[in-house]
């Protein structure tokens, strides 16, 4: 990972390399948390999946595991996921719907490939995002809810078309209810669009999926997550066919604790959903995908 130090003129606060892993030919790379941001508004977790081709026979399959205090938001490019969780919740996501599963106080989920998929080869390219919810909120009831790509706003301009995935951007209002105030889309540009991004929230961020944007005489390519410092508006100006994701809100409202696959302004809390998950006591199975899990690592606590 490199970061580049603030310049005050600039719009730019940091650059974020993520971190790259590779799970048996499948890549991900990790821009949140980072050494160098942890958190852009309640976003407290950024993965980019893929693009990878996935030979006949094979799949994803993140066996059932817990989640507390976020939110998870899975956002398909190519390819399909199949969501199970422990409220018997069962649904398939294709590109561009979203799946937003509020973990609240727990919630245990698994994410395959469909069965028919895995007949032939096939593409997966995407992202899941955690959201920390508001203190007062993560110890909510879990839920998880569904939303079609004819349910998503769009706004259009010359050369360049975005799907508001979650908040308010370029005038549009997502559907997708949330707890905190934040700003998600995929924007999609042609060579030369040019898109502004304004200074409505304090901390904002593009990461660029496809091709190559222009901030600031400066070109910034895909696999970049590019933060920007507050209270002036950004413009992105596309070098070739680009893709980019636009994300941040408000800050959170107080430190977060984010281990494994849990989240919550205690440590005493992660700690105690650890010893649950390990003891059984989450008093969850996954219908439909009952026989593995995840075990949680060691916690060491400092």
């Amino acid at each position: 990972m490199s970061t580049l130090s603030h310049d005050p003129s600039s719009a730019i606060e940091t650059i974020v390399v993520p971190r790259t892993s590779d799970l048996g030919g499948f890549e991900v790379r990790r821009a949140l948390p980072s050494i160098q941001k942890r958190t852009v508004g309640p976003f407290v977790f950024l993965d980019q999946m893929g693009p990878a081709l996935l030979a006949a026979g094979h799949g994803i399959d993140v066996r059932p595991h817990p989640h507390i205090g976020l939110s998870t938001v899975t956002y398909l490019y190519e390819g399909a996921i199949v969501h199970r969780d422990g409220a018997g919740h069962v649904q398939t996501i294709l590109p561009g719907e979203v799946n937003w599963m509020t973990a609240g106080r727990g919630i245990v989920h698994s994410e395959r490939s469909p069965t028919e998929s895995r007949a032939g080869a096939q593409r997966l390219a995407g992202l899941q995002t955690w959201v920390a919810l508001p203190r007062d909120q993560e110890e909510t009831d879990p839920g998880f809810i569904h939303y079609g790509r004819g349910e998503q706003a769009e706004a259009e301009g010359e050369g360049v078309r975005a799907q508001v995935i979650a908040g308010s951007l370029f005038g549009q209002t997502s559907s997708v209810r949330t707890l905190s105030p934040l700003f998600f889309g995929d924007v999609r540009m042609q060579a030369g669009a040019r898109v502004q991004l304004p200074a409505e929230y304090e901390e904002r961020a593009a990461y660029i999926t496809e091709g190559a944007v222009e901030i600031e005489g400066q070109v910034h390519e895909a696999g970049r997550l590019v933060v920007f410092a507050p209270g002036r508006p950004v413009e992105l100006r596309a070098r070739g066919e680009t893709r980019v994701a636009l994300l941040g809100g408000e800050p959170l409202d107080g430190p977060r604790h984010v281990w494994w696959n849990f989240v919550s302004s205690s440590a005493d809390r992660i700690a105690q959903a650890r010893e649950d998950w390990m003891r059984d006591r989450f008093a969850q199975t996954v219908p439909g995908d009952e026989t593995e899990f995840i075990p949680a690592p060691e916690l060491k606590r400092t």
